[in-house]
């Protein structure tokens, strides 16, 4: 990729001396409107305040005189390609789709801003990037760029919870029962499109059990296809299957709730106007589903989740042809072979998905020959190698673009920069010619409080295997991100989540989109954001804070979502852990670091000590100093930074505070940790070590219920969660103090 930032445009236009031009005069903005186009033009009109812009058609810049131009257009447009000569040329050469060009030629007279895209969506990013600018420099201080998306695709994993019928993985959460409506409210789609594609998100991907019955209606199967959207009145357990199959029991589906009357065709109508919105901010809309789920349909025609079943077979066939068909702004479809295929082998899983998603998707476009769409496969509890040999037939359609789907971090995006799992798969693929995949980066860490660490994310997107990737997309299974049901206070409660998270989203959009974006760009973001605040100071108070993380979770790894949430301590109770699921401290010496780190384990570490032998690892103690380290610098910066009378300022420095005392917790933690396995396995006579267990773990308690108390001024709490039960922090810290009981009853 080639980023050019060299050259300054500037306008003499703020009345601060005689001989300059003033600021309210007119810009004359020329361009050729489309839905895309006129959303950018919207924001730039925007961010031009007083400075009034007239609008005029691309044509008409010709023969116009004034002296302050915007010309919107394409590389290999004749009214371009005349103007950027010379020394210019090469800032329209080279651009790929989506890309663009701000470009200022130095000519004699030319007061012009040109905007150049190599297509529709390109054009509008780099009218989006000219507001930007204006917004963080002036008018003034525009300066020349040329950017090509690094990624593809860079989307959002997004689980849809649709109704109690056809739920999502994620549906037994107080998130997916506050998001239920959501899903169905055009505004929230609307509001939250617009916040995507000023990210350069291009797509968001959909997932759900079983869609089809909330979303289309199949010809020979029509009393599957569900009218109103419902939930359950009758109260969920704390912990339900982690597979999925309890979600619609009977109990829940004869006492439902209808939140909204809506007929199938009206559901239909309303997924047409939100795919056909995305459209038109270049964000497209892919469905990806888990099988064999046949939530909504169970039991009508003689459908059954068999995977041997050849009704079920049919229905699933016909479903897959009819979504496509039903929606002609849909831009993908993805399956999974590794979800409630009891028993079934390899063999047999991609045999059933041929039969049903490979032939549905052949089927739709032997009626839509032109159409295109992208099949996606996940690549998950099945080989790639048989998923190759059984899709050819797609592999080699011109009108599909067949990709894989890699659950690239496990459940777990923020442990490391450096990931492991992928490398056979990448042979496996690399070994078949010129496939692709899209990696599915899953954060089952953060959902409380704003996060935000540019560096480890920028560092995290270039360590992707890139000759092999389609792009990303970035989501949860254990949340949601939809409206905030968690704030206390009403001014933001109901507020989007990307929202409210808006830093944290705005790094995977930007970064997944121009990974050599620089820390200067977000210190300038956030002073636009938060005006009168340090950036400098703003900036690294949250990197410090948000690498505890990483940091913890690198260190203390459990891959999956249910088996570590760092904002609990806690994970899906196991059989012969602690009954609660609270990682206590002998679990801090039990689990080993994340394979991609260079951490020690504390058991690795003390047999070390006692041999007196030498490591070249990062210790747990070096570990237990780097996240004290980010979590006082972090303190001690924020406390610097006023939050006057800026509420949406004053969370965020709260939120940063509140992360700092998680990571004292932990920090405190895994040296307490240490210094009982020490005492376990090197100390014969003396109780010291014990004893600094001891102390370090009251500490450990000390700052957790900071942490609570704090967290708690902004945010509800107790939460239900899908993946690990009731985050209650009052609860749990009476589990941390059970900690200091441990270890003073550690025997050798």
């Amino acid at each position: 990729m080639k980023i050019s930032c060299a050259k300054y445009f500037t306008i003499s236009i703020l009345l601060l001396f005689g001989n300059t031009k003033i600021f309210s005069q007119n810009i004359h903005l020329f361009y050729n409107s489309t839905p895309e186009i006129e959303f950018a033009v919207n924001d730039l009109e925007n961010s031009l305040g007083a400075a009034k812009l007239l609008k005029s058609k691309e044509g008409d810049y010709r023969n116009n005189k004034s002296e302050i131009k915007i010309l919107l257009s394409y590389y290999n447009d004749s009214l371009v390609v005349k103007n950027i000569s010379g020394d210019n040329q090469e800032k329209i050469e080279n651009l790929s789709p989506e890309g663009f060009s701000i470009i200022i030629p130095s000519k004699k007279n030319d007061e012009t801003i040109y905007v150049v895209g190599f297509d529709e969506p390109g054009l509008m990013y780099g009218t989006l990037e000219l507001a930007e600018q204006i917004r963080s420099n002036g008018l003034e201080n525009v300066r020349e760029t040329k950017q090509n998306p690094y990624m593809k695709e860079r989307g959002i994993k997004f689980n849809m919870p649709l109704d109690l019928r056809t739920p999502s993985y994620t549906d037994a959460s107080d998130v997916a029962q506050n998001n239920i409506e959501n899903v169905w409210d055009f505004n929230f789609w609307k509001e939250y499109i617009d916040d995507l594609a000023k990210d350069r998100y291009n797509l968001i991907s959909l997932w759900n059990l079983h869609p089809f019955p909330s979303m289309v209606r199949v010809p020979d199967y029509p009393d599957v296809a569900l009218n109103d959207v419902q939930r359950t009145s009758v109260k969920w357990p704390e912990y339900n299957s982690l597979s999925g199959d309890d979600f619609t029991s009977p109990e829940k589906l004869k006492n439902p709730e209808i939140i909204k009357k809506m007929t199938i065709d009206e559901k239909i109508a309303f997924w047409r106007k939100v795919m056909k919105y995305g459209k038109e901010r270049n964000v497209r809309f892919f469905i990806i589903t888990w099988n064999v789920f046949v939530n909504g349909a169970q039991g009508k025609y003689g459908i059954t989740d068999d995977y041997k079943n050849q009704t079920t077979i049919d229905y699933f066939r016909k479903s897959v042809k009819q979504m496509i068909l039903t929606y002609p702004d849909l831009a993908g479809i993805g399956l999974t072979t590794g979800e409630n295929f009891y028993k079934a082998t390899d063999k047999e899983k991609e045999d059933w998905a041929f039969n049903t998603y490979g032939l549905g998707v052949m089927d739709a476009l032997k009626e839509q020959p032109d159409r295109k769409i992208t099949f996606i496969h996940r690549q998950h509890q099945t080989g790639a190698l048989e998923v190759i040999d059984k899709f050819t037939p797609l592999i080699e359609n011109k009108n599909i673009n067949f990709i894989f789907s890699f659950k690239y971090a496990q459940a777990h995006v923020m442990s490391s920069a450096i990931q492991p799992y992928c490398e056979n798969f990448v042979k496996e693929i690399k070994s078949q010619g010129n496939l692709k995949t899209m990696w599915t980066l899953r954060n089952d860490d953060n959902y409380y409080f704003r996060w935000g660490a540019p560096d480890f994310v920028r560092e995290f997107i270039k360590n992707i295997p890139y000759d092999v990737s389609e792009g990303i997309y970035y989501g949860s299974d254990q949340w949601i991100w939809g409206r905030d049901f968690l704030s206390k206070d009403p001014q933001f409660l109901g507020q989007l989540e990307i929202e409210k998270h808006w830093y944290h989203w705005m790094m995977w959009g930007r970064l997944g989109y121009n990974p050599d974006l620089k820390d200067d760009f977000f210190k300038k973001m956030l002073s636009v954001k938060f005006p009168g605040a340090d950036p400098d100071k703003l900036f690294t108070s949250w990197q410090c804070a948000s690498m505890i993380y990483p940091l913890t979770t690198g260190f203390h790894w459990g891959d999956l979502d249910f088996r570590w949430y760092i904002e609990a301590c806690k994970g899906h109770p196991q059989k012969g852990e602690n009954k609660f699921g609270y990682h206590d401290v002998n679990k801090f010496i039990s689990l080993p670091p994340h394979p991609g780190t260079n951490y020690q384990s504390i058991p690795d570490y003390v047999k070390m000590i006692k041999a007196g032998s030498k490591t070249s690892k990062i210790t747990p103690v070096q570990v237990s100093q780097m996240i004290h380290q980010n979590a006082d610098k972090a303190l001690e910066l924020v406390n610097e930074i006023p939050a006057g009378k800026n509420k949406e300022l004053f969370y965020t420095l709260n939120d940063i505070k509140t992360m700092a005392y998680l990571g004292k917790y932990y920090a405190y933690k895994i040296k307490g940790a240490v210094e009982l396995q020490k005492y376990k396995v090197i100390n014969t006579d003396k109780k010291s070590d014990r004893e600094a267990a001891v102390q370090e773990l009251i500490l450990a308690g000390k700052y957790w219920k900071m942490y609570m108390e704090l967290a708690k001024k902004s945010y509800k709490n107790p939460i239900w969660t899908n993946r690990v039960g009731i985050v209650d922090w009052e609860k749990i810290y009476r589990w941390v103090l059970d900690d200091i009981t441990i270890a003073k009853e550690t025997k050798k």
